[in-house]
């Protein structure tokens, strides 16, 4: 449980924070045993300031520190002719866990779904998440949806 009493503020990621969303993006790589590659930053921040692009992210604070992440988009959802949001990555600094930062980018992607017309939020994560998974049992339904990944042709 963290110490951190305050309440966890959530709004769009913004230039200034290139600094602090690199920070929490190699922990959400750490936990994921991905490497740091400079390259993949580079991209990913440029996909973040580009308002053209799909990728956004959302960023929360307590007491003004950058302490949670949310990159997402919209995809189209051809069963019901409609859209959902997609959470790509949810990550909340060890320090902060417990500090409602993770449910509160959660909460505020609820309000965006609603806000934009999307049907869903719909996320994946480790089966093995389990701290992460406590916190989405109680604010989600678990689907019984099994995934997949194809491989590009060789």
């Amino acid at each position: 449980m963290s110490t951190v009493a305050s309440t966890a503020v959530v709004r769009p990621v913004e230039a200034h924070d290139r600094e602090a969303w690199g920070e929490l993006y190699r922990g959400y790589r750490d936990f994921y045993a991905k490497p740091h590659d400079a390259e993949v930053f580079e991209t990913v921040w440029g996909w973040l300031m580009d308002p053209d692009h799909e990728t956004r992210c959302l960023i929360a604070t307590v007491d003004g520190v950058p302490v949670g992440l949310g990159h997402f988009r919209s995809f189209a959802r051809p069963i019901d002719g409609g859209r959902g949001l997609y959470l790509d990555d949810l990550f909340t600094s060890p320090g902060a866990r417990g500090s409602g930062a993770g449910g509160a980018i959660l909460s505020r992607l609820a309000e965006i779904a609603r806000d934009e017309g999307a049907s869903l939020v719909r996320w994946i994560t480790a089966a093995d998440n389990e701290t992460a998974r406590r916190l989405y049992d109680r604010v989600a339904r678990q689907t019984p949806w099994v995934t997949y990944d194809l491989a590009p042709a060789g």
